[in-house]
Order: C-alpha cells, then structure tokens, then sequence
C-alpha cells in the first residue's frame, strides 16, 4: 500500500519508486507492443497480471520453486516471478494466453487437455510453457525420464505426473509432426 497526501491521485502508477519514480518499459507480449510506467521492483508476473489483465500466468510461490509463473522470454521459459519487468525491455514475451492461434489450441494445449494433464488447473499453464520449452530444446521424441528431470522445477500437489508426463510426450510429438507439415 502507498501513502498519499489528499492530493496525490489514487492510482498506484503516481507512487514513486525506489531511488525516485517511474520507469518506462516497453516490450511485446504476444505479438503485440505494450508499455507502461512501472517501478523499478515490479516482477514481471505482476506487470502481466496488473497492468496487462494476463491472469493465465499465476503466481504461486514468489521464490521460483514452483514453476506456476513460466512464460516464455525471447522464446525461452523463465520463471516471472523473479524477472524485474524493466529487465525485459524490448523482449519478446509469450504467455499462455498467446499460445492458441486463430482460435485453435497449441498442440500441447491439446495434449494437455486430451491426456488429463490438469486437475484444479493451477500449475497448468506454467506446465505448458515449461512442455513446451522442453520440446523446443530437448526435440519432439521425448522419453519419460527426460520428462520428468525436465519439469523437476514445476511442481504440482494433484496429479502424481503420470498424466502429466503423458501429455508432455502426446504435446512434443504432435509439435514434430505440425513442424513436419509445415515444411
């Protein structure tokens, strides 16, 4: 919470920062420019979430054990929770929310659905973001072991995994084939 004299405005973008304001960042979050005046100490899990309404990307622990705030930063998966926002000026940032295209689901999306790879949903996203760095980084012909050491930094308390891994497996190996097609 902020102190303000009666006439200071109410909005937490008048608050000044540590070592005196505001700062400017401007990146682009799927696809599409953005910017806004933040402190300097704003994570970028909260800008997301307050200041661009993309509530996909949950926070969970706010020490990046949990893995529930991966995104994806210059095509690579980062925990957000512990990324300053102005760290990312000029990035590229994908969040779950910019993974389906034109209405349709990203095949790891899919997978996810089709192999129950969710129960209450909450890791969920962060899980998909990490499935699909993995897959990026690791090829589409996933074993389980490579799966399972893989995601040791998202945690979920519902599944056991199992189905997890499972669509992990499902995800990589239809992203193999929508790369395939497109070539």
């Amino acid at each position: 919470m902020f102190f303000r004299s009666k006439s200071q405005p109410e909005t937490q973008a008048s608050a000044p920062g540590p070592g005196g304001g505001l700062v400017r960042v401007a990146m682009t979050v799927n696809g599409k420019a953005v910017s806004a005046d933040v402190e300097p100490r704003t994570l970028l899990v909260h800008y997301l979430r307050e200041h661009l309404r993309l509530t996909g990307t949950h926070v969970g622990c706010d020490t990046s054990q949990c893995g529930a705030c991966v995104i994806h930063l210059n095509g690579k998966a980062v925990k957000s929770c512990t990324t300053l926002a102005v760290s990312c000026e000029g990035a590229s940032v994908t969040t779950i929310e910019g993974l389906a295209q034109g209405g349709k689901l990203h095949p790891m999306q899919e997978a996810f659905r089709e192999h129950h790879g969710l129960q209450c949903g909450f890791c969920t996203p962060g899980m998909i973001m990490a499935a699909v760095d993995i897959a990026n980084r690791k090829g589409t012909q996933l074993d389980e072991a490579t799966i399972r050491h893989e995601l040791e930094g998202n945690l979920c308390r519902c599944t056991g995994y199992h189905n997890i891994v499972a669509a992990v497996k499902a995800g990589a190996a239809a992203m193999g084939g929508m790369r395939q097609a497109a070539e």
